[in-house]
């Protein structure tokens, strides 16, 4: 595949990565004891339903995976995440859906609420920069602890989340592909990230750096150190997604990522 142009084959490999990722990730949660945050997926045609019971958040309830063959089930999904008392959200992909399915979302009370970029590289050349006291090491079982605390509170959320961010993550370091990452400075432990691989596509998942320590290239590191990884898993595309033009954004172009495509999110008025 030729990386420098952008192809219909290219944004499906893109989308089913973050797909796949998010589907180990529900049914990993999923498989807790007793369900404890009470996750469901669904499928309607194409359509992947994510939902959960105890996590409100977008991330956690959202619908990927559609094309315009799947206008059929839209009231159909809508009704799912209804009948679960959540607003539904829908991702759009330029290209997978025709005009035909926007109005249909439109004459729901749907509405275009936001965007996110996706950006892709070929890791097959990684260079990862050395910075004095700087370590990166990958998260032992015996480690969630310390992860959860990074990811709490360098995404802004309560130190309450602890326990949870721990649990939710611990099942999945025993799953194959994935894998977590703690960047310490002089022996300090400063930034996090995770990554998935499977089908020899490396999904860059998550990243988060402490408050005291942003601006020091952490962030850079960290996605270095993944694509490092990928190209040692012989992962043969790196897909990586945030806000358009965030400073993740910048730091991934700066890297050597490219714009896969911006996609829109539909969510219910």
């Amino acid at each position: 595949m030729n990386l420098t142009i952008p192809s219909q084959q290219l944004i499906q490999d893109i989308e089913s990565s973050e797909i796949d990722y998010m589907t180990e990730r529900m049914i990993a949660i999923q498989n807790r004891p007793n369900n404890p945050e009470g996750i469901e997926v669904q499928h309607f045609g194409n359509a992947v339903c994510f939902y959960s019971r105890t996590m409100p958040w977008p991330t956690f309830n959202t619908v990927k995976g559609l094309t315009s063959a799947d206008i059929e089930y839209v009231e159909s999904i809508v009704d799912f995440y209804r009948s679960r008392d959540r607003k539904v959200q829908f991702e759009i992909i330029p290209s997978m859906v025709d005009h035909r399915f926007l109005k249909r979302l439109a004459d729901l009370g749907l509405y275009q609420s936001g965007f996110h970029c996706s950006l892709y590289t070929d890791p097959a050349f990684p260079k990862e920069e050395i910075q004095d006291g700087v370590t990166i090491k990958e998260v032992q079982e015996d480690q969630f602890d310390l992860y959860a605390r990074i990811h709490c509170r360098g995404t802004g959320l309560s130190d309450d989340g602890i326990p949870y961010v721990a649990q939710n993550n611990k099942v999945l370091c025993q799953r194959d592909g994935w894998k977590f990452f703690i960047a310490y400075v002089n022996e300090v432990p400063a930034a996090a990230s995770v990554m998935y691989m499977n089908n020899h596509l490396a999904s860059l998942t998550f990243a988060a750096t402490l408050p005291e320590y942003r601006t020091r290239g952490l962030h850079n590191r960290m996605l270095q150190r993944r694509l490092v990884e990928a190209n040692r898993n012989d992962c043969r595309l790196a897909i990586s997604q945030c806000a358009f033009l965030s400073q993740s954004h910048r730091n991934m172009e700066r890297i050597g990522m490219k714009l896969g495509y911006v996609r829109t999110s539909w969510t219910e008025a």
